[in-house]
């Protein structure tokens, strides 16, 4: 594996320096300034390149710019509304741009309006770390109480409902600010800007869009951008949806391993892959991600691995991002599938044989509590998750091909 790093820009806390100690290889990043929808210019590009080329002290870092994360599809391309069409070909536009300038692997996401969602941004362990996490019963009491969506009730198990009605009735209004603010954090750029009147807004684009135009529409879209990423060399990798169960009455379509077949067999090209995101999948008691990395990893162009911990077996429930090596997915046996598909591509004589990863996400500890990052993404909690992620590389290959 190729180890990388997500970095947020020159704003991020986390520092080219605080990269570089850490080990990394590469560098994983976006045009996060960009609106939605715009045309990333090689200026623009050219610029964040010039951004992590070089320490604090101005010495040259020696990182690039490996994998994008994300190219955003705006929500007019997924309901198929206004300017969808010229959305698409700046899409398109931005691609053959970061192609040109070298970087060859492009993450994006086709989740309907939130990119991700938590109603804890810095959830206390017993140890005193701080992590994410989704709770069920305060989404819902968001849901139903705060944003009050419209038939939000009949989307709950009646023992939900009731504990939500509950928690709701005993929260303050900071409290109440707090959990709203958490869910719109996951709105991808404007945590700070969308008011309840906008998410609820968004919904309401939403409510033609059933689970099967969304798959169509995410057909056409990949009907469009996926001949060209294989004409001009660029491997394309869909995140899966964060939780993969459907939130907001909003369909889900990159959920499960039948619904990455089905979106991989839509246009069968090698460009057409997959972001494997271990902490993402694993919210689901469902999905066995070293089977999935065995079956689908001829097509996995790029690698999330973080481990989650759920509070149930319900496919729909509580979890929170736990150690790379804790929670419930087996990280060696997922690193081992890895290596082996790595193995495969050696000998096929492919020129992706190396897949990138970056430690996903990670808990706040010693002085990432109160350092004000990004939340899910401290310096210290990835690092010690690289280092945990790097050693089962090590010694799973311990003797091998390197």
């Amino acid at each position: 594996m190729r180890h990388t790093w997500r970095w947020f820009g020159p704003k991020d806390r986390v520092s080219i320096d605080d990269m570089l100690q850490a080990g990394v290889q590469g560098v994983v990043t976006a045009l996060h300034h960009v609106p939605t929808g715009a045309v990333w210019s090689p200026e623009e590009i050219a610029r964040r390149q010039a951004d992590l080329a070089a320490m604090t002290d101005g010495a040259p870092s020696g990182l690039k710019w490996e994998v994008v994360e994300s190219l955003p599809v705006s929500e007019a391309i997924k309901t198929q509304t206004g300017d969808w069409r010229a959305h698409v070909e700046n899409w398109i536009t931005s691609m053959r741009h970061l192609k040109d300038a070298g970087i060859e692997v492009i993450c994006y996401n086709f989740m309907p309006v939130l990119d991700w969602t938590r109603t804890d941004l810095a959830w206390r362990r017993p140890n005193g770390a701080r992590c994410m996490r989704f709770d069920f019963t305060d989404f819902a009491a968001f849901d139903i109480h705060i944003l009050q969506r419209k038939g939000a009730a009949e989307d709950f198990p009646e023992e939900v409902r009731e504990e939500a009605a509950r928690r709701f009735a005993h929260m303050d209004e900071a409290r109440r600010e707090q959990l709203a603010g958490n869910v719109v954090f996951g709105l991808p750029g404007a945590a700070e800007h969308f008011t309840l009147e906008d998410v609820r807004a968004l919904l309401e684009s939403y409510a033609p869009v059933t689970d099967a135009v969304l798959r169509r529409h995410f057909h056409a879209f990949l009907e469009q951008v996926v001949p060209v990423a294989q004409e001009i060399g660029v491997r394309l990798c869909c995140h899966p949806d964060d939780p993969p169960f459907g939130l907001l009455g909003l369909p889900r379509v990159m959920s499960t391993e039948a619904d990455y077949a089905e979106r991989m067999a839509a246009v069968d090209l090698p460009a057409n892959g997959i972001t494997l995101c271990s902490g993402s999948l694993g919210a689901r008691p469902d999905n066995d991600l070293p089977g999935m990395m065995e079956r689908l990893g001829d097509r996995v162009h790029f690698l999330h691995l973080r481990n989650v911990r759920r509070d149930s077996d319900a496919i729909r429930g509580s979890f929170f991002e736990d150690e790379h090596l804790g929670g419930q997915t087996d990280m060696v046996a997922l690193i081992a599938a890895v290596l082996r598909e790595e193995s495969r591509r050696r000998e096929a004589g492919r020129g992706d044989a190396v897949i990138p990863m970056r430690p996903d996400h990670g808990q706040d500890i010693l002085d990432d509590i109160g350092r004000g990052g990004q939340p899910g993404y401290p310096a210290i909690g990835r690092l010690k998750g690289l280092a945990e992620l790097r050693g089962v590389e090590l010694a799973l290959s311990h003797g091998a091909r390197p």
